[in-house]
């Protein structure tokens, strides 16, 4: 079929082939995904509206059964209303499923499901009418397992069934789905192993086409190989002396390299010394200062914390007197209140409004003594408080001591900045012996180069002819790429 077309024909053609057998496995791939996609969306739906809203009726009916109850054991208006908006729902519900659903028995089933529900709102109308009434919950138990119950049963059942055969429905649809999106998948497989075995066959035949029309010009360059490898025998010797002295620059650029980094370490080193001198000694005066200005604050708050708890002390002591005070006459307005009183009840008729007042006046005295129990009760508390606090003064005059011992680190700290400067001296000298050895190493670089410029100049000679073979297999080149169609006949 492809006898007398150039490679790059046969090429272009098994690549053609090739495209639009690809083309056609992804159209079918798409055209049956989107199928597979469309009837999983059904069956989501068919999920998520009809089986979701069927169980939501029992959802709303078990809540309306709930109100029911609330109401016949109570008889309130919220609960009797409550039941009437659960009825509202479960009646929209029913109306948004009678859409959605596609199947004529689901929506008989819904239909019988819709007329259990009246005839137990019927029923159970007839028994919050009666209890409203004034019936008792003896007498509306009867009545609800006599006529209401077994509706509520026949709805229940009526519900189940509805939920069993939309459930029912929903799996059908996935099963169908599956198998949809199955035979899809079998298709795109049969597409695809077509596609494969027609690049597998198109392959085979370019690759027998190549090494038959190939297989001449390959004679024809290893005759100019035998040449190549008489001169690149000339160039062997050549070579030898350039690596012995690409050897040497190695090693020296090595050596060179090494010094290198050493200096840059040594150069690191001495940066990092120096900062951290500078920190350090940074770090020593601020801790000077800071420890003169806690000493000197610490002092401060001592003296203010000794004059506040001798002020509190003082202070304690009048608020006790006056709690004396308020005891004494807490106890001498309750003998007074009793005397009271027993002059009122020999006073006889006129007394009793006299004898009530002394009564409260005595309660008054017992609640102010009961009071000022509390309040020394407080004072010793704050006493207890006096007490800690000077033992907190006790540890900030210790702290005081210990901001004097700050003054001793801060005096280490400077010693460390000394030795540091001492060893930034040594970085120093190891920077300048470095910088000595990386002179006679480029020393060593100039000799090295000087010798690989040596060898390149008797190399020159044997590249003449390695270029003249070049030519001529840059001529079966162009052969080559005429057989394959992108040169010029």
């Amino acid at each position: 079929m492809m006898a007398g077309h150039t490679f790059g024909r046969k090429l272009a053609t098994g690549i053609a082939i090739t495209i639009v057998f690809t083309l056609l496995s992804v159209f079918v791939a798409v055209f049956g995904l989107s199928l597979a996609v469309e009837s999983k969306d059904r069956v989501i739906a068919a999920a998520t509206t009809n089986l979701t809203g069927a169980e939501a009726l029992g959802r709303i009916f078990e809540t309306r059964l709930a109100n029911v109850r609330g109401y016949l054991l109570y008889v309130t208006d919220e609960y009797a209303d409550a039941a009437t908006a659960d009825r509202t729902t479960f009646q929209q519900q029913v109306a948004t499923l009678r859409e959605s659903i596609e199947d004529d028995a689901t929506r008989d089933n819904l239909d019988r499901v819709a007329a259990a529900e009246q005839a137990y709102a019927d029923a159970i109308a007839k028994v919050m009418n009666q209890r409203a009434n004034g019936a008792t919950v003896d007498d509306i138990v009867r009545l609800n397992d006599g006529q209401a119950k077994p509706l509520r049963v026949t709805m229940q059942d009526e519900l189940a069934d509805l939920i069993a055969r939309v459930r029912a429905d929903v799996e059908e649809r996935r099963t169908e789905s599956t198998d949809q999106a199955g035979l899809v998948v079998a298709v795109i497989l049969a597409l695809g192993a077509l596609a494969v075995a027609c690049a597998g066959g198109v392959a085979w035949r370019l690759n027998r086409d190549l090494r038959r029309e190939v297989g001449a010009a390959v004679g024809h360059i290893q005759s100019s190989s035998a040449q190549l490898e008489a001169a690149a025998s000339q160039q062997v010797s050549g070579g030898r002396d350039q690596a012995s002295a690409m050897s040497e620059i190695t090693t020296t650029i090595s050596e060179l390299l090494i010094t290198s980094r050493q200096i840059a370490e040594s150069a690191q080193r001495v940066s990092k010394i120096a900062e951290d001198t500078e920190a350090a000694a940074r770090a020593g005066d601020s801790t000077i200062d800071q420890t003169r200005m806690s000493m000197t604050a610490i002092r401060t708050q001592v003296d203010q914390i000794v004059q506040h708890m001798l002020a509190l002390g003082e202070k304690s002591q009048q608020i006790g007197m006056v709690v004396d005070l308020v005891s004494e006459l807490a106890e001498q307005t309750n003998i007074l209140a009793i005397n009271a009183t027993i002059e009122a009840s020999g006073a006889g008729e006129w007394g009793r409004r006299f004898a009530v007042v002394a009564e409260e006046i005595r309660k008054l005295a017992d609640r102010t003594a009961a009071s000022a129990k509390e309040i020394r009760a407080l004072i010793e508390d704050v006493r207890g408080a006096v007490n800690t606090t000077v033992m907190a003064t006790e540890i900030g005059a210790k702290a005081v001591d210990s901001g004097a011992r700050q003054f001793n680190e801060a005096t280490n700290s400077f010693r460390e900045i000394v030795k540091l400067v001492a060893t930034t001296n040594d970085a120093t000298r190891e920077i300048e012996l470095s910088t000595k050895q990386q002179t006679t190493a480029v020393e060593q670089v100039n000799v090295a180069a000087g010798d690989t410029a040596r060898v390149s100049r008797e190399t020159e000679a044997s590249a003449v002819q390695t270029k003249q073979t070049a030519a001529h297999l840059t001529a079966l080149s162009g052969d080559l790429l005429e057989l394959v169609g992108s040169g010029k006949h």
